[in-house]
């Protein structure tokens, strides 16, 4: 199993290494991909080392997604082959999990009109906005689609990670 892990710099610690340790400990091999090559840097000093480009990203390729939180969202936003990926992760049906400010990144692919998700509450009235229904517990499933409010809520959400590449 492969998993892609899209971010920026001042991603929120937690939400990014958090899911990235687990994964691998389940055995996934986990990338991670920004606007740049280098390493990205998180808003407490962490830093994690970009193995590919957005360009250079085949979603195919891909079995999982993880968009962790943070204030690196806004600039995911903004990278339109960052959308593209994620509309690729939800047409075909493949696990999408977002965190904290991550649903900013579904809300710009589009992908959020009829869904049930949660996010950070200063998020909430944006998701709305984009359609869906917002759910304010620790993690909401919705298909494909998983997303938790804040790292309070990461052994939730590693829970129903762990859950999903096991097939249960």
């Amino acid at each position: 199993m492969n998993a892609l892990i899209i971010s920026s710099d001042n991603f929120e610690d937690t939400e990014l290494l958090v899911p990235y340790y687990r994964l691998k400990e389940e055995g996934v091999s986990v990338e991670v991909a920004s606007a740049r090559l280098g390493k990205l840097k998180g808003k407490h000093g962490y830093e994690v080392a970009i193995d590919r480009t957005l360009g250079e990203i085949d979603p195919a390729g891909y079995d999982l997604l993880f968009l962790p939180g943070g204030k690196a969202p806004e600039a995911v936003r903004r990278e339109e082959r960052a959308l593209e990926i994620v509309r690729h992760f939800i047409d075909k049906g493949k696990p999408v999990f977002a965190i904290c400010h991550g649903p900013q990144v579904l809300i710009s692919a589009g992908v959020m009109k009829g869904r049930a998700a949660t996010c950070y509450r200063s998020v909430a009235a944006e998701l709305k906005e984009a359609g869906a229904t917002y759910i304010d517990k620790e993690v909401v499933v919705d298909g494909n689609l998983v997303t938790s409010r804040q790292p309070s809520d990461l052994p939730a959400l590693m829970k129903e990670m762990v859950r999903r590449i096991m097939g249960e």
